[in-house]
C-alpha cells in the first residue's frame, strides 16, 4: 500500500497551458502548503495512522482557544494555525518517518503523477428543482400557467405522502465533493503551487485538500504519464 501523504492548499484560479505536444491542456492552479506537522497519529495511542498538518498561521491569539493554544505548545510550535487537518496513512505506513514540527511542501508531488481533490462546493442558497435537481419544467408558451412548479409530489390515495428523499427545492451546494485521479501537471516549488489537469470544486480562495491517489488503474496511471 502506497503513502497516501497530502496537504492543505487554496484553490487560485483556472488558467491554461501548453503541453510538450503542443495541444491546451486546462488546469487549476492550487497554492499547496507549506504544512506543519502539527501530531503525529499512531495505531497503538489513536488507534489509527494519521499525519494532523497545520495550514497558514493565525496572528491573531484571540481566535484561538486555550485548549487549542497547549495542543500547539505541545507541539513546540510558537504560532497557532489556522487550518488543521488530518490526513490518514495507512496501516503499513512508517509514521515514525515524521515528525512534529516538520514542513511539507509541493515537493510531495510530481508532474505525471495522479492525486485526488477533496472540495466543497460553492453554496447557491435556496434553489428551486428546476435548478437544484435538473428537472424539466413545464410548458415556456404563453398561457402554459405552469413552467417550474414542482407539481405533484405523490399519489393521493395511495400512499397518501411523501416518499423520502423526494427531490425537492432546498439549500444547495457547500457540500464536500472529492475529484478522483487528477493529473498533475506542473509543480512550481517556488510559489508553492500545483497545476491540476481539470476542474476541483469550491471557489477562489477556497480550501482544499489535495492528497495521493487511493483509486486507480494501471491505464489512468499511463495516461497520466503521458499527460493526457
Amino acid at each position: 500500500m502506497g503513502m497516501k501523504e497530502g496537504l492543505i492548499g487554496r484553490k487560485r484560479g483556472m488558467t491554461q497551458v501548453f503541453g510538450e505536444d503542443g495541444n491546451r491542456i486546462p488546469v487549476t492552479v492550487v497554492e499547496a502548503g507549506p504544512c506543519t506537522v502539527v501530531s503525529v497519529r499512531t495505531g497503538a495511542t489513536d488507534g489509527y495512522d494519521a499525519l494532523q498538518l497545520g495550514f497558514e498561521s493565525e496572528p491573531k491569539r484571540t481566535r484561538v482557544t486555550k485548549p487549542m493554544a497547549g495542543h500547539y505548545r505541545k507541539a513546540g510550535l510558537t504560532t497557532p494555525m489556522r487550518v488543521l487537518r488530518e490526513v490518514r496513512l495507512g496501516k503499513t505506513e512508517a509514521v515514525q518517518a515524521y515528525q512534529v514540527g516538520q514542513q511539507l511542501t509541493v515537493d510531495l508531488f510530481s508532474p505525471g503523477e495522479l492525486v485526488d481533490v477533496v472540495g466543497e462546493t460553492k453554496g447557491k442558497g435556496f434553489q428551486g428543482g428546476v435548478k437544484r435537481h435538473g428537472w424539466s419544467g413545464g410548458d415556456a408558451t404563453h398561457g402554459s400557467m405552469f413552467h417550474r412548479a414542482p407539481g405533484s409530489i405523490g399519489a393521493s390515495s395511495d400512499p397518501s405522502r411523501v416518499w423520502p428523499g423526494h427531490h425537492l427545492p432546498g439549500r444547495m451546494g457547500g457540500d464536500r465533493r472529492t475529484i478522483l485521479n487528477l493529473p498533475v501537471v506542473r509543480v512550481i516549488p517556488e510559489q508553492n503551487l500545483i497545476l491540476l489537469r481539470g476542474a476541483i470544486p469550491g471557489a477562489k480562495g477556497g480550501l482544499v485538500l489535495v492528497r495521493k491517489s487511493v483509486k486507480q488503474t494501471k491505464a489512468q496511471r499511463q495516461k497520466a504519464k503521458e499527460g493526457k
